[in-house]
């Protein structure tokens, strides 16, 4: 009982430590960015002739939406000569009618709107691209890309204003630091001081370090801005990963829930994770019958975690939750990754952890030691060479002693225990073992 015990302390463990350690990670990675919003709040006391900069990191949702629509109503507001946007993003997920709607906002803003592609290796692509043929100057570092455009979405005239002769070759494809340069889409900038730098009216001076180099210092003060620290938790949650690992926690901390006689913790953390996890997907373009498929495989574990063995629910469950995972998103993706990791904690948590956690809960506090050895019970189904038995009104898993098959119903002795596996024999007809030949008396 007490090997048992600690399997489920490790299990209740394993599910909070990870759902706190998602949690942590989601804080996280809000935190740094909150810091900085509490610049933003002095921005009238900002003097004459400085420029905005915003980062604009992940898919397009309508939280960054919001904030970018908010940046720009503050930069006209305050005066700012332009606003610089840092861009990495793979896409929209915000509606065709919305990304219209904030792509003419930027194209009729008196305020000069800018964007640079980095840091190294970032990405302008699918709606967010569009979105950026508004924009008056495009600039990318080395090891970026632009393009991806899809489906024309917002007016084909800027797409072709911004892109020229490049958009046949940008539905599909994208195009890199050399390629981007050469072909006038974007201005070639390593860094985004170089970009500032090069921008029109951002004024610098010469100034000569103590190295005796001379180089040039900007004048031009830039004002930073960052979503606040609620709307980074939920633009955090709204990204593919993530949304999906909410769920699937979530799901498993509420079908842990179902089988423990705790105080709820569980259930509360579970719901959470869920609820969570059900906003990123209702802002992410899914699969409504993968979404089924993954709720369905949670009560699929459940069960056969209720009779203690893996059996066709078990394998029902699995399918559904490969199937769910890998179809989940409809136009995003999700990392192969977060896939394993969500799929191979599932399984570990349910197949293995579960069960052995439900035993302990359901079983008679005296089952579990050497004096079982030789308790009479019924085969619950076919045992051959594994199945269940149930003794003592318990259900455990068993195999047969010496390969000696037992019927379902059939009555049978316990010969040995093993951890939570029952080694069974039947009363009648069982092999006879060797050891007991050699000692037995002659006749």
């Amino acid at each position: 009982m007490r090997r048992v015990s600690a399997r489920l302390g490790v299990l209740a463990a394993s599910l909070l430590a990870l759902s706190g350690a998602l949690l942590a990670m989601v804080l996280a990675a809000a935190a740094p960015v909150a810091a900085q919003t509490d610049g933003e709040a002095d921005t009238s006391s900002a003097p004459p002739g400085f420029v905005d900069i915003i980062e604009v990191d992940g898919l397009l949702d309508p939280v960054l939406a919001d904030f970018i629509e908010r940046s720009l109503d503050e930069a006209e507001e305050d005066g700012a000569q332009t606003l610089v946007l840092q861009v990495d993003s793979e896409g929209s997920v915000i509606s065709d009618e919305r990304l219209v709607e904030l792509t003419e906002r930027i194209a009729a803003s008196p305020v000069s709107v800018v964007a640079w592609v980095g840091p190294s290796g970032a990405k302008l692509r699918g709606g967010t691209a569009q979105l950026a043929a508004a924009f008056d100057i495009r600039g990318i570092s080395g090891g970026s890309s632009i393009g991806d455009l899809g489906v024309t979405i917002v007016d084909p005239e800027l797409i072709a204003a911004a892109y020229g002769d490049q958009v046949p070759r940008l539905r599909s494809r994208s195009l890199g630091y050399d390629d981007a340069g050469q072909t006038g889409i974007a201005m070639q900038a390593p860094t985004i001081g170089d970009f500032l730098i090069a921008l029109p009216g951002f004024e610098t001076e010469q100034v000569t370090g103590e190295d005796g180099q001379t180089r040039l210092q900007p004048i031009t003060v830039s004002r930073f801005g960052a979503l606040s620290l609620l709307d980074q938790l939920f633009h955090t949650m709204a990204s593919p990963a993530v949304a999906y690992l909410l769920l699937i926690i979530g799901l498993g901390l509420l079908v842990f829930e179902l089988f423990t006689a705790g105080i709820g913790v569980a259930g509360v953390v579970g719901a959470g994770f869920f609820l969570g996890g059900c906003y990123g997907l209702a802002v992410l373009p899914t699969r409504p019958w993968a979404i089924a498929l993954l709720v369905g495989c949670a009560l699929a574990f459940a069960i056969d975690i209720q009779t203690g063995v893996p059996r066709f629910w078990t394998a029902a469950g699995t399918v559904m939750l490969i199937i769910g995972t890998f179809w989940l998103y409809d136009g995003v993706s999700l990392p192969w990754l977060t896939a394993v990791v969500g799929i191979g904690g599932m399984l570990i948590a349910m197949i293995n952890g579960m069960p052995a956690m439900v035993r302990t809960r359901f079983s008679t506090p005296t089952i579990g030691r050497e004096w079982m050895v030789g308790e009479q019970g019924v085969a619950v189904d076919a045992i051959d060479p594994e199945g269940t038995v149930r003794v003592r009104d318990s259900v455990w898993r068993a195999r047969t002693n010496r390969a000696t098959p037992i019927a379902a119903g059939d009555s049978l002795e316990v010969i040995e225990v093993d951890g939570l596996l029952l080694e069974v024999a039947p009363l009648e007809g069982a092999a006879r073992d060797y050891r007991e030949r050699a000692t037995a008396p002659d006749a």
